[in-house]
């Protein structure tokens, strides 16, 4: 399931998307949290990860706030979910960036259950990784794989 993190993530990078006219833009917090109904606290901290994840760039002060570190089509959902919630796969034995081995396990080549879970995982992962903010701004994010 994606978190309300996740969610809040990708809603604030597409306004931001969709705010920037300009690569010199700033958002302020405070506007995209009203906008889009995201509390600005939880927000603030989002954002903060994103920042240390290169995706956002920051400034401080009366001129200040928040636009891209890269171009929204560079940056995928898979990307953002990972940042702020961790593995895309369901267990840990089928991920590629968090795997660990399940204590229980005798064989994974042989675990039915490990087989499913990574094919739901490429699936998922291939959508995610495919479709990146601006395809979401721009209207054809799903469309695209169809």
């Amino acid at each position: 399931m994606l978190s309300k993190k996740a969610k809040y993530a990708i809603k604030a990078l597409i306004f931001l998307a969709k705010a920037s006219n300009d690569e010199k833009d700033l958002v302020l917090i405070a506007e995209i949290s009203e906008k889009e109904r995201i509390p600005k606290k939880f927000l603030e901290q989002i954002l903060l990860e994103l920042r240390r994840n290169a995706i956002l760039v920051s400034r401080r002060g009366k001129e200040g706030g928040y636009k891209f570190g890269k171009n929204p089509s560079e940056i995928s959902m898979g990307q953002v979910i990972r940042i702020v919630d961790g593995p895309l796969a369901m267990i840990p034995c089928v991920s590629h960036l968090f795997y660990e081995k399940c204590e229980e396990c005798i064989s994974e080549e042989t675990c039915t259950i490990r087989n499913v879970m990574k094919v739901v995982r490429d699936g998922t992962a291939n959508i995610l990784d495919s479709t990146s903010i601006q395809d979401l701004v721009d209207g054809n994010g799903f469309a695209k794989l169809m």
